[in-house]
């Protein structure tokens, strides 16, 4: 079973962006967007602050973000990665497999990956990292390069039309894609 620590707090100052540029879209009437807990069993709890100092994760979770903009469902998780490599270790089977699973019941699943030396923030559909899922499957590498990712996803605009992470400009451009491949 997994525990909980510190190590939960990584990743926090991307999702509190993602959490406010949720909250504008929803105030703009562009999208719906939930975050979705991670379940957790509290196991040790700081009397005087009633804060959770160690947990178990309870159940495997799907993605971090769900919703629908402007009646197309979305799924997607949010990452940081501080190196120009992506270990792919840090997107799991069963979140693979739910992406997957969302994809063939006409929803678009994908990952925003803030690239943090280089504070750059892109829009990764899943088409992409099923390719360097399977790529990983067949016995090869256990990551992707920040080259091989700009070849197949959408860098993203920061801090315009008053959005701090503007990602539905991806959403857009992974929509033409799809048009596209499906004639």
């Amino acid at each position: 079973m997994a525990t909980w620590s510190s190590r939960g707090l990584r990743g926090s100052q991307l999702e509190e962006l993602v959490n406010m540029t949720n909250e504008r879209y929803r105030e703009l009437g562009l999208a719906l967007i939930q975050k979705i807990p991670t379940p957790i069993k509290p196991i040790q709890i700081e009397k005087e602050t009633r804060h959770i100092t160690l947990a178990y994760f309870d159940q495997k979770s799907t993605v971090d973000y769900i919703g629908a903009i402007q009646g197309i469902p979305v799924c997607f998780d949010a990452k940081e990665c501080h190196t120009d490599t992506f270990p792919l270790q840090n997107v799991h089977d069963h979140q693979i497999a739910f992406m997957k699973d969302f994809e063939k019941q006409g929803g678009l699943a994908f990952l925003l990956l803030h690239y943090t030396e280089r504070n750059r923030y892109f829009y990764q559909p899943f088409a992409s990292i099923f390719r360097f899922w399977e790529r990983k499957q067949k016995g090869g590498r256990k990551s992707f390069t920040f080259e091989e990712m700009q070849e197949e996803c959408f860098e993203l605009q920061t801090g315009s039309h008053g959005v701090w992470i503007h990602y539905l400009e991806g959403i857009q451009k992974d929509l033409d894609a799809h048009d596209r491949n499906s004639r």
